[in-house]
């Protein structure tokens, strides 16, 4: 059996000129799919200013409703929560779990 399996691998390798040309045509197609796929997450290019007048009309700042008032990915939407947070420009008013809540900061 082994010696059968063995015999059909050599013939599936020995493949015509035309069949070769196919395969190679289908892998090119495959190409511009793969890399139109990956998006860029990139961090809003705002002030912080804009970003605070952004969620200023929000009742609880979350990850998600910042997501949806920014327009970015959630991760995306953290980032800039954790990156305000960090300039005294927001304050964490409650959560739990990394599900916090956070408040514009009174200056």
């Amino acid at each position: 059996m082994a010696a059968m399996e063995k015999s059909q691998d050599s013939r599936d390798e020995a493949t015509t000129p035309g069949q070769d040309k196919e395969k190679k045509g289908k892998e090119t197609k495959g190409a511009p799919l793969q890399q139109s796929k990956k998006l860029p997450f990139l961090m809003p290019k705002s002030a912080d200013q804009d970003l605070i007048k952004s969620l200023t009309p929000l009742k609880a700042i979350t990850v998600f409703t910042a997501s949806k008032a920014l327009g970015v990915n959630a991760s995306i939407a953290n980032e800039v929560l954790r990156t305000l947070e960090n300039k005294n420009l927001l304050v964490k008013a409650g959560g739990f779990s990394g599900h916090y809540v956070w408040a514009i900061h009174q200056h």
